[in-house]
């Protein structure tokens, strides 16, 4: 039997139109739903802010959420008085998130003469790298899956940090003779390019290279009388703030009158 046609319409609407209709309906939706969710709740935010954090591996899964906010997240307000923390407390904060990234590494290392180290000074700490962890013996690229990820993990911890502090990334080598016809050359090659080459690391992970300082000291800087403690790579981690005007201090020049 063939189909009759619509005697009122002798057009009916095309198909796609009803498709179009039903579409434009859900980004409607879509687009309400983002609005709904757009207005700025500073306890959601600190909430969602140390969720991240925990699945990152910086903090216990088991630590709700409230004790989270308490420990690591920095107070706001709009007074002075609240904004200002001092850098020793900052200091301590950093050295203890930074302390939990240390040990997660330090478990996949079976000698304890290999082992991370943290050193605290004043308003500043250091990491100290055997460069074993994260270089082949006289190679300055870095190879290793797992130091990768540990400068990942240290990336995403200085992106939480006060952006008062500097960062410098420095080499040392031990007292040993290297010499070679291509780069690295020497022990100063050796140590300045595995500094740099950190760094660049650093800045794949999105920190601000106007922060980041590199220095090398071949094996003028020895640690101790041991080769193997002295092939290292420092993190140090210091804020410029609290430092005296230099100019206002009496000059070389001064003392010799």
């Amino acid at each position: 039997m063939a189909k009759e046609k619509c005697p009122d319409c002798p057009k009916c609407l095309p198909g796609w139109l009803v498709q179009f209709g039903d579409l434009m309906s859900l980004l409607l939706t879509f687009f309400i739903l983002l609005l709904s969710m757009a207005v700025m709740d500073k306890k959601k935010v600190e909430e969602y802010f140390n969720i991240m954090r925990k699945a990152m591996g910086f903090i216990e899964a088991s630590t709700d959420v409230q004790t989270q906010s308490e420990s690591y997240s920095t107070k706001d307000s709009n007074s002075q008085d609240d904004n200002t923390e001092s850098i020793d407390q900052v200091t301590e904060d950093a050295v203890q998130v930074v302390t939990e990234v240390v040990e997660q590494m330090n478990e996949n290392i079976k000698e304890q003469s290999e082992q991370i180290q943290i050193e605290k000074g004043k308003n500043e700490f250091t990491l100290d790298i055997p460069s074993t962890v994260m270089f082949e013996e006289g190679e300055y690229l870095i190879s290793n899956l797992n130091a990768k990820r540990f400068i990942a993990k240290v990336a995403r911890v200085i992106r939480t940090m006060p952006q008062t502090y500097s960062i410098e990334i420095i080499g040392h080598t031990s007292s040993s003779m290297y010499k070679n016809d291509k780069i690295p050359r020497d022990n100063w090659d050796l140590s300045a390019l595995r500094s740099i080459e950190v760094v660049k690391e650093l800045i794949k992970n999105k920190i601000d290279p106007a922060v980041l300082k590199v220095s090398a000291y071949a094996s003028y800087h020895p640690k101790s009388e041991m080769a193997a403690d002295n092939r290292r790579v420092e993190m140090r981690f210091f804020s410029e703030n609290n430092q005296e005007d230099l100019l206002a201090e009496e000059n070389f020049f001064d003392r010799l009158e």
